[in-house]
């Protein structure tokens, strides 16, 4: 520090000093005096001058300044990991609006959302889930807030301009009656009202409604963005009106649209994009699967499909309104067990006819079982099934999704019917404790732990479902008469989760999990089949590894798993090959941002050199520092980095 503001802070003249620092050129320094001296406001300009947009935004918030919270913003913009870790710091501070408003600039609007909510802002909230595809979840914040303030006319206009947009005619005209002809908010009232009306088939009392309308000037000159939206709608091969973009994938989007011929709702499921060879050849190949097995599928529980379009390509399907069991299962935890059996049976039945047809799925999973308006429980994406001789088990390769997958499949050996059934076993479990399912972990609440109603012959049957041999589980049609033929509870067990908190211990063994390779040394995971590098677990070893995972940069080496019984952490085994030679300017940038993701994790590496840098098939990763240097800081990683 320069020996001039030094003497002014020792003698505690600190907006003095800062001044000086910051007349000297010396932002950084500026910064944090003025902070300690608590003027946010300069603190804040500072920092941003200094290009430290992280403490700019956390200071600008603590200034309450929009302008030099919207400059924090600027200078973060594109980096999304350091926005989600502001707004993480934000929401724990319980500033959940500035929180909210840092995650919009993110693109998280479902996370934004949530943040407005806590923030007491349920219009916001509402708005950013319909954007976001979500309407069910949009209208149960506006009823909320509708309920906190019942006079609150402007979020009841909300609500019922929802309703009437997405053919709930009924519960909006109730909503939008109760505004009064006095409130500001009637005339944006009325418009919706009518729409309401005349959808109810009120043709009269949707007159009544136009009338007074015009008799206050008419309808207002914007109804609101779903309005805007809906003046402009794309039109798909000469027949579907877009309304909303509901999924997309590398290969390929899911679109909610109007079919105006018929005037019902569909699902497009829209190749995204291929050429004639490599991976967009082979997504080509998936699309063109699925619609042959749905076209040889007639089941009630299969989502039906209408229409191939070659054009496209693109699928025409029958739109399923109650959405996915991935969602309710994340909105309300464990399920009733008879309805969560209802909807493994239904799944069961579908893959039983598909077997028969010599169809396996391989991604059976919550995010591909839909629900239509009556709540039946329908299975989609056949992207990954397979048209042939099911006895010949001729599906080689790994495809589906980790948690769902069958050992079978995770070891790369050919998928079976009986994989099928695992992966729904899976499903079952999840639905009926509520804990979702993770691979590597020991962690797992069984049936009984989570209903009281519940005892061995449940936990041994889903047990069976889901068993590690192929050969020890029932096929699709005796799995589903097995649930069947037990008695299943109609109720969610409250105390369930009483019994899951007080577990101590993993059901399943540990023993034999590891093992070694005498002629070099290495270690595997005898569960998962994968190579693993283990470090001594300490205090200070955890909380830098908590640092990595909570960071959760490809670049940064993997934490695996934390093995108190063992003493160890697992870490992602990686190849020999170092760095031996200096790094390429992309390397270094892959690097930076690895580091940045770190830190912002609260966390320093300690040893950022060419002996942590490991040479992989699509970059670099930099290493886990196995010992701890007191002496690390941010600034000294950034240093080591640059020296590279």
């Amino acid at each position: 520090m320069d020996a001039d503001i030094d003497r002014l802070v020792r003698e505690e003249r600190l907006l003095e000093a800062a001044a000086l620092a910051s007349e000297r050129g010396d932002a950084r320094t500026a910064s944090t005096l003025y902070e300690r001296a608590c003027d946010w406001t300069r603190a804040s300009r500072e920092a941003l001058r200094a290009g430290d947009a992280r403490r700019a935004l956390d200071l600008a918030v603590e200034a309450a300044d929009d302008t030099l919270f919207e400059g924090a913003l600027a200078q973060l913009a594109g980096d999304a990991r350091a926005l989600e870790a502001g707004a993480e710091r934000l929401s724990r501070r319980g500033r959940d609006a500035w929180a909210a408003r840092v995650l919009e600039a993110a693109g998280d609007a479902r996370a934004a959302a949530r943040a407005w909510e806590r923030a007491g802002e349920g219009r916001r909230a509402a708005e950013l889930l319909d954007r976001s595809g979500e309407p069910a979840g949009a209208a149960r914040v506006l009823e909320a807030t509708l309920r906190r303030s019942p006079e609150s006319w402007a979020t009841a206009v909300a609500l019922g301009a929802l309703l009437v947009r997405f053919g709930k005619a009924e519960a909006a005209v109730r909503v939008l009656q109760r505004v009064p002809e006095e409130a500001p908010e009637r005339r944006d009232a009325l418009a919706h009202l009518a729409r309401g009306l005349e959808r109810m088939g009120l043709p009269q009392a949707a007159a009544e409604a136009r009338a007074e309308l015009e008799a206050m000037g008419g309808a207002p000159a914007s109804e609101g963005p779903a309005q805007a939206q809906g003046a402009q709608l794309t039109r798909l091969f000469g027949r579907y009106d877009v309304v909303r973009e509901v999924a997309s994938s590398p290969s390929a989007r899911v679109l909610e649209a109007i079919d105006v011929v018929r005037g019902d709702r569909v699902a497009l499921k829209v190749l995204a994009a291929w050429d004639a060879q490599g991976s967009g050849r082979d997504a080509l190949v998936r699309f063109e699967r699925e619609v042959r097995t749905m076209r040889a599928l007639d089941h009630p529980s299969v989502v039906p499909l209408r229409d191939y379009l070659p054009e496209g390509p693109a699928l025409v399907l029958e739109w399923m309104a109650g959405g996915t069991l991935e969602r309710l299962l994340a909105a309300t935890g464990a399920l009733a067990p008879a309805r969560a059996v209802e909807i493994a049976s239904a799944v069961l039945s579908a893959l039983g006819e598909a077997h028969t047809l010599g169809i396996l799925h391989r991604d059976v999973k919550p995010a591909n079982v839909l629900f239509d308006a009556a709540g039946g429980a329908r299975l989609s994406d056949f992207g990954v099934a397979h048209l042939g001789d099911v006895s010949t088990t001729a599906t080689g390769g790994v495809f589906g999704t980790l948690a769902y997958m069958s050992p079978e499949q995770r070891e790369g050996r050919p998928a079976t019917v009986k994989s099928d059934v695992f992966s729904v076993g899976v499903m079952l479990r999840e639905a009926l404790t509520g804990e979702k399912p993770a691979v590597g972990t020991t962690s797992r609440t069984i049936p009984s732990q989570a209903h009281r109603e519940l005892d061995a012959r449940h936990d041994a049957l889903v047990a069976r479902m889901t068993a590690a041999d192929p050969s020890e589980r029932p096929g699709a049609l005796e799995a589903r008469s097995m649930l069947a033929a037990l008695p299943w509870p109609a109720d969610v067990d409250a105390g369930g989760a009483r019994v899951r908190a007080e577990r101590k211990s993993s059901a399943w063994p540990t023993a034999g999990r590891l093992e070694m390779n005498a002629s070099d040394g290495s270690v595997r995971d005898g569960w998962l089949g994968r190579a693993i590098e283990r470090v001594p677990l300490d205090e200070r070893t955890l909380a830098r590894a908590r640092a990595f995972a909570a960071a959760g940069h490809p670049a940064l080496q993997t934490v695996l798993r934390v093995d108190h019984d063992d003493g160890a952490i697992w870490l992602e085994a990686l190849p020999a090959r170092l760095r031996e030679f200096p790094l390429s300017p992309s390397e270094r940038s892959v690097l930076a941002h690895a580091l940045d993701a770190l830190h912002a994790a609260g966390g320093v590496h300690g040893a950022v050199d060419l002996a942590h840098v490991v040479v992989v098939e699509d970059g670099v990763v930099l290493r886990f520092a196995s010992s701890h240097d007191p002496t690390a800081t941010v600034d000294r990683d950034r240093l080591a980095l640059a020296r590279l």
